[in-house]
């Protein structure tokens, strides 16, 4: 019988001796780098090569024909079929003397994957996709908040096929209305409604849906939280605000582009709240049958100084580089592992209200900055030159100079070095949408008001410029590996 872990350190321990190969398989490394030095035997299977095969940890099979892909979930299934990818698992669990191939994580995954996971051997650590996409459904998050009595800002869930529709209910909640369909993320389908041209330029979208989330327009702050519910509670991590819509980064009006963590972020009864409302929402998540590592996007009312649940996200996610690698997660664990914690077969235990706590204490919080780079033009080239993965330096006169590579974000030293994650390389297509990479630094890249610092600016403007491509041919257009179509794919 094995000993069950009481605490944080036996639980430290524990992943520092796994002997079961766990992998991480997407499109990039960029969501869990990093967790490779807290748990042995963990890799990436990636897609793209985001460090030119100077990461140790994280392998790229070599690219053979396929399908376009249209979705992240294609990647993975591709990745899971791919004999180079399997070959590699087994080579490694011949090695650790396991049945199956070991245990698996991903950003997103559907029915298939769970097939060809069964097909393998391979263990997905996180519930069902049919029940992670139940959760995920924007209309779904309203009422299972209300099951928890989190609040959503005044809202109206209900089919709306014509401008009367809408009209109706936007009369109903005051005036200018955001609409959202059940699913859709980054901006894609939040559209800001004041008036029937507004509406009609979306018409097609939003009348074609059973049920919409219909919403007030208030003047309002992004914020997220990533949180993991366990058997012991949920653990809720720090309140951070969220970058979204600056054109600068993004050609979407609602999309999010990146995340801060500092100690001041928003009032400390504002943090107070969202840590309560996470905690009895990741609570009700349970009873719904929904364990392991959840982000909760909140909106904050800048006239009512009022907290609102935004969106759930049932997975790791963008925010999650930020979670994991905070001060508090040092100290502790990052929450990451609490996740593959509640899917192990090992008794454990542990105070989660003294680790919310601590984790909620303003000193245990270092500060950070992320921002997530989309080619934001309405045109199509292919990339020739991009600027290679590592630490970069901002000079005096604000332009940027390759310093080192490393892997490490926490390489950066100071608010004038930034560490750059490349996605989009060189032979990549670059289309409006498309994300060019992820830029993190020390210190905050907004300001009081909301608005992007100088040396955001700076770092913005130069990746920009580092950036060249070439017009696109018939045969390169034939040959492209997704739709390039604005918006038509992610894969953060």
């Amino acid at each position: 019988m094995k000993k069950k872990l009481k605490g944080i350190s036996d639980i430290r321990r524990y992943f520092h001796r796994n002997d079961t190969p766990i992998y991480f398989i997407s499109a990039t490394n960029f969501n869990l780098l990093g967790i490779d030095e807290w748990v042995r035997n963990f890799r990436h299977i990636s897609h793209i090569d985001c460090f030119d095969g100077r990461h140790p940890n994280t392998f790229v099979p070599t690219e053979i024909p396929h399908q376009k892909f249209e979705s992240i979930e294609d990647i993975n299934n591709y990745l899971l079929q791919h004999k180079e990818v399997i070959d590699f698992m087994r080579k490694r669990a011949k090695a650790a003397g396991i049945e199956g191939l070991g245990k698996v994580v991903f950003l997103m995954f559907d029915e298939k994957t769970e097939e060809l996971c069964n097909e393998l051997g391979l263990e997905i650590l996180f519930p069902p996709a049919g029940l992670r996409n139940r959760v995920d459904n924007k209309i779904e998050t309203v009422r299972i908040g209300d099951r928890a009595s989190v609040p959503s800002v005044p809202n109206k869930l209900a089919p709306v096929k014509n401008w009367s529709d809408l009209q109706a209910i936007m009369k109903e909640l005051g005036g200018a209305v955001v609409v959202q369909t059940a699913f859709g993320d980054s901006g894609h389908t939040t559209f800001f409604i004041e008036n029937e041209e507004d509406y009609q330029k979306h018409a097609e979208e939003i009348s074609s849906e059973d049920e919409v989330k219909v919403m007030k327009r208030i003047r309002c702050r992004g914020s997220a939280l990533e949180a993991c519910t366990t058997k012991q509670g949920t653990i809720v991590g720090p309140l951070m605000t969220e970058l979204v819509g600056f054109k600068e980064l993004t050609p979407y009006k609602g999309g999010w582009c990146g995340n801060e963590v500092f100690a001041g972020s928003f009032t400390p009864e504002l943090r107070e709240q969202a840590v309560a409302y996470t905690f009895a929402f990741g609570e009700q998540l349970r009873k719904e049958g929904y364990r392991g590592y959840f982000e909760l996007d909140f909106l904050i009312d800048m006239d009512g100084n009022q907290l609102y649940l935004g969106e759930l996200n049932p997975r790791i996610t963008g925010a999650s580089s930020i979670t994991n690698h905070a001060a508090f997660a040092h100290a502790d664990a990052p929450l990451f592992l609490f996740h593959v914690l509640e899917f192990a077969d090992i008794e454990f235990e542990f105070d989660v209200n003294d680790l919310n706590a601590r984790w909620a204490d303003p000193d245990n919080i270092d500060e950070w900055s992320q921002l997530v780079i989309k080619h934001v033009d309405n045109s199509v080239d292919l990339i020739t030159h991009a600027p290679e993965s590592g630490i970069w330096r901002l000079k005096a006169d604000q332009t940027m100079e390759y310093s080192r590579f490393d892997y490490h974000r926490r390489a950066v030293e100071t608010e004038n070095e930034a560490f750059w994650l490349r996605i989009s390389g060189p032979g990549d297509y670059r289309y409006e949408g498309a994300d060019l990479g992820i830029l993190i630094t020390r210190g905050r890249l907004m300001t009081q008001d909301f608005e992007l610092t100088d040396r955001a600016q700076a770092f913005i403007n130069n990746i920009r410029g580092f950036y060249q491509g070439r017009p696109l041919t018939a045969e390169d257009t034939a040959a492209a590996p997704v739709s390039l179509e604005p918006g038509s794919f992610k894969i953060l």
